[in-house]
């Protein structure tokens, strides 16, 4: 039985390797065309990598900190609006009480009132994932549109530097950088005079 599982597991393996190497080594419709205008290497340049620190540009580019602070006072009106929702249930559920311990209630406004707060709760929930899905679609958008203004940024500034890549510093995915190809500082710069500029 062990025998029989080892020769299995081999042949399989095998089996694996060979579509690996079909896989890959097969051409699709003759060579692959490569744009060799746009090639480092064609144009005699050298290979020339730079980064920015992400952490210094969301703590000193115009339109981050912006972006941050609308964020912050979306936040603050959800919660606002759903402490809103959550007082009127509560004082809801608290006048109910009050009745019950009274003893004004009668059976019929027992399920009445077992009946309304069910309605309440349930119009809370949807709330709440109502609000919660519109604030992280914001967040989302927001997220997206600095990236997308980062990366237009970065093409344009990068048609006279001529980098090969321009890579996003994060501690902990690189482990040396040569601060002579770090472009934050320009990067920071640039990005806060388009930003005046389209504000203006």
């Amino acid at each position: 039985m062990k025998n029989g599982l080892l020769v299995w597991n081999v042949l399989l393996t095998i089996a694996a390797g060979f579509l690996l190497i079909t896989h890959f080594t097969k051409k699709k419709d003759g060579p692959i065309a490569r744009d060799w205008k746009q090639d480092s290497l064609s144009v005699g340049r050298p290979f020339r990598l730079a980064y920015f620190e992400m952490d210094s540009v969301q703590a000193n580019a115009y339109m981050v900190k912006d972006v941050q602070a609308e964020i912050e006072k979306r936040e603050k009106e959800y919660s606002g609006q759903l402490s809103q929702y959550e007082a009127a249930y509560r004082n809801k559920l608290q006048e109910y009480q009050q009745k019950e311990r009274g003893g004004t209630m009668t059976q019929a406004d027992y399920e009445k009132a077992q009946l309304d707060l069910k309605q309440l709760e349930d119009r809370l929930k949807g709330k709440r994932q109502e609000l919660d899905q519109q604030y992280q679609d914001f967040v989302m958008r927001s997220q997206l549109n600095l990236k997308k203004a980062i990366e237009e940024f970065i093409s344009e500034y990068n048609k006279e530097k001529q980098y090969t890549y321009i890579v996003s510093y994060e501690q902990g995915l690189f482990y040396y950088k040569d601060t002579v190809f770090n472009i934050t500082a320009d990067l920071v710069k640039g990005l806060n005079q388009q930003y005046k500029a389209k504000k203006n």
